[in-house]
C-alpha cells in the first residue's frame, strides 16, 4: 500500500504526516533557508517516494460561507456561484480559487450552498514549495474540513460542534453526523470564549442548539468539564474510528494541533468535498459519469463474453452428444453397409445368372471355347463379360498370336488390344477386348429349348 502524505501549512511552518501501512511518520519544516530542499531531504530520508501530496491550508486564510441561490429550471449552479462570488469575499475574485458543495434543500426552497474561497497567492505558495521539492499536490483542502474523516462511520446523524483548539485560537466545525455544514476560525481558545463563539455559530446553520460538543487539540481534556457546564451540553473527545486511534496516539504531544490537522489531511478521501486545487493542476480522475459509463461497458462486455462462452459450451455439448450417438450407431451402420454391399453383390450375381439363363450372354460356351483356343503358354488372370462383349486380361509368351486364335472363335469378333502389351517376368501382359459375333438369342418361350426341332417324318 503506498504512503499517504498530508502537509499542513501555517505561517511558514510546514507539518508533514505520512501513514505507511501501520506506521506513522511526522516531521516539521520551520525556519529553513530553503524549505523546498529541506522538505525534499526529509522525504528522502524517510523513504517517502510518493509524488502526490495532499495539502491542507490554514482555516484563517479561507473564506467559508453558507449562501442561498434562487432555484431556477436549467440553471447552472457553478456559473451562478462564480457570478455571485464577489459579494461574499473581501478580495478580488479574479484569479481566486474556490469550490462549493450543495446542502440538502426542498424542491421549493432556494439552493443552500457552502462555498470556500482563497486568494490565488495562497494557493500558489504551497504549489511552489512542492515543485521545488520535486513533488506535486494531489488535492488542496482547508485542513480542518478533513477532521470528520477521522470519525467512526457509526456516528449518528445528529447536530454536533467540533472545536479544535490551536495556539492562536480554535477551528469550529458544525457537523450533522460526519457531514460538514459550516466552519469558523475564532481567535479565542478558553472556555468562556469557546462557549460564546459556539453559541454565535449555531444560527449560521439555523440551529437553536446542538446535541454535543467535541473538543480536540492541546489540553482539550482539561477544558471539557468547564465547557460542558458553560454550554449545558455534553462535551467529550471526538468519537474517532478504531482504525485511526493508533495514528492519533502516535502524534507527538507537543504537536497535537498541527499534527492532527496534517493527519486528517493525509487520511482524507481521494475526492474531497471542497477542493481548492486548480483544475489544471489536479491529477486526472474519472468522473462519476465516466465511471458509470465504464461500468456499463464492462458489464456489457462481460455479458457478451458470457453469452459467447455459453453458446460455445452449448455447441460443444451438442457436438459431444452427436459424436457419442454416432459412435453408438457406428457398429449398426457398418452392419447395414455390409448388408448393402452383400445385397449388391448378390444382385449382380443374380443378374449374371439370369442373363446366362436367358441366353443373352453365352458365358459357359465362351469359357469352354477359350479353354480350347488358348495355347499352353497363355493363361488368364481375369475374364469380364457383359452384353457387349468380353474382356480378357492375362499373360502369354506371344500375345499377338492370340488375336487370330480368338478371331476364329464362333462367339467372338472384332478382337483387339485395349492397352499396349507390356513385358513382365518373361511374359507379355495383355488386355484384349472382343465383341459378340451375333446378338444373344431370344428366350425359347414355350418351345422346348433342348435340342433342335424335329422335322415331320424323321426319326431324329
Amino acid at each position: 500500500m503506498p504512503a499517504r502524505i498530508g502537509l499542513f501549512v501555517r505561517d511558514g511552518r510546514v507539518t508533514v504526516v505520512a501513514v505507511i501501512r501501520n506506521r506513522l511518520e511526522h516531521f516539521v519544516v520551520e525556519d529553513a533557508e530553503d524549505p523546498a530542499a529541506t522538505l525534499a531531504a526529509e522525504l528522502r530520508a524517510r523513504e517517502l517516494h510518493r509524488r502526490g501530496i495532499r495539502v491542507g491550508l490554514d482555516r484563517r486564510l479561507a473564506v467559508v460561507k453558507a449562501i442561498e441561490l434562487p432555484r431556477a429550471t436549467g440553471s447552472d449552479i457553478g456559473a451562478m456561484v462564480g457570478f455571485d462570488l464577489e459579494r461574499h469575499v473581501p478580495f478580488a475574485t479574479e484569479g481566486a480559487r474556490y469550490d462549493w458543495v450543495e446542502l440538502g434543500s426542498g424542491p421549493d426552497e432556494p439552493h443552500r450552498l457552502v462555498i470556500a474561497a482563497v486568494e490565488r497567492g495562497i494557493v500558489e505558495r504551497p504549489l511552489t514549495l512542492l515543485a521545488g521539492a520535486h513533488r506535486r499536490a494531489s488535492t488542496m483542502v482547508i485542513a480542518c474540513h478533513e477532521l470528520p474523516g477521522l470519525l467512526s462511520s457509526t456516528v449518528p446523524a445528529q447536530r454536533a460542534v467540533w472545536a479544535h483548539r490551536r495556539q492562536d485560537g480554535a477551528d469550529l466545525l458544525l457537523l450533522e453526523g460526519r457531514r460538514l455544514l459550516m466552519s469558523r476560525h475564532v481567535a479565542t481558545g478558553d472556555v468562556e470564549g469557546l462557549a460564546r463563539e459556539i453559541q454565535r455559530s449555531l444560527p449560521l446553520v439555523r440551529w437553536s442548539d446542538c446535541h454535543e460538543v467535541w473538543l480536540s487539540g492541546p489540553a482539550a481534556a482539561e477544558l471539557e468539564p468547564a465547557l460542558a457546564a458553560a454550554l449545558s451540553v455534553p462535551v467529550s473527545a471526538p468519537p474517532y474510528a478504531d482504525t485511526r486511534l493508533p495514528f492519533i496516539d502516535a502524534l507527538p504531544p507537543d504537536d497535537q494541533d498541527g499534527g492532527l490537522l496534517a493527519l486528517a489531511v493525509a487520511m482524507g478521501p481521494r475526492h474531497p468535498v471542497l477542493n481548492l486545487l486548480p483544475a489544471e493542476a489536479r491529477p486526472w480522475a474519472a468522473s462519476r459519469e465516466q465511471l458509470v459509463t465504464a461500468a456499463l461497458i464492462g458489464i456489457t462486455a462481460c455479458l457478451g463474453l458470457a453469452l459467447g462462452l455459453t453458446h460455445v459450451i452449448k455447441t460443444e455439448r451438442y457436438v459431444d452428444r452427436l459424436s457419442q450417438e454416432i459412435h453408438r450407431l457406428d457398429p449398426e451402420l457398418k452392419a447395414v453397409d455390409g448388408l448393402a454391399a452383400e445385397l449388391a453383390g448378390k444382385r449382380r450375381l443374380l443378374a449374371a445368372l439370369q442373363g446366362a439363363q436367358e441366353g443373352r450372354i453365352p458365358a459357359l460356351p465362351t469359357l469352354r471355347e477359350l479353354t480350347d483356343l488358348l495355347p499352353p503358354g497363355a493363361w488368364l488372370q481375369g475374364v469380364t463379360m457383359d452384353s457387349q462383349g468380353v474382356e480378357l486380361v492375362g499373360q502369354s509368351d506371344a500375345a499377338s498370336s492370340l488375336i487370330p486364335l480368338l478371331e476364329a472363335s464362333d462367339h467372338l469378333e472384332r478382337v483387339e488390344f485395349t492397352s499396349p502389351v507390356t513385358k513382365a517376368q518373361n511374359k507379355e501382359q495383355f488386355r484384349i477386348r472382343a465383341a459378340w459375333e451375333r446378338p444373344p438369342r431370344e428366350p425359347a418361350g414355350p418351345r422346348e429349348a433342348s435340342g433342335p426341332r424335329r422335322e415331320p417324318g424323321t426319326d431324329r
